[in-house]
């Protein structure tokens, strides 16, 4: 009987240290990340997770560039692309679009003829 204590005590003591270690693990994790803002007028790719077609390694997963248009609560963005169809995502699955902005001048175009 004093083993089967014993036994359960080891199990308590082996949860209590499982959970203050995670606890430990998500504060330290949850230091790092990077808070991204996104402003109207942004221009943001787009990070496609179910792009099985012709799955390779070399081929990149991030589409775009899309034009921001809104920002919505709770990380909720509307994004419009070159053809000016606006549909809205989650603001997890972009970044900022850091390329050449010559060659989205298309769509940055779009965006002020829209506005007017």
């Amino acid at each position: 009987m004093n083993d089967l204590n014993m036994l359960d005590e080891f199990r308590l003591k082996a949860y209590e240290s499982s959970a203050l270690y995670k606890e430990k693990m998500k504060r330290y994790h949850d230091q790092r990340i990077e808070k991204q803002e996104f402003v109207m007028g942004d221009l943001v790719l787009l990070f496609n997770s179910r792009l099985r077609l012709f799955p390779s390694k070399l081929k990149s997963k991030w589409t775009g560039p899309f034009l921001l248009t809104k920002v919505l609560p709770h990380g909720a963005v509307e994004l419009e692309n070159s053809e000016g169809t606006r549909f809205m995502v989650n603001g997890q699955r972009i970044k900022i679009y850091l390329g050449n902005a010559e060659s989205v001048q298309e769509v940055v175009e779009a965006y002020y003829l829209d506005e007017v």
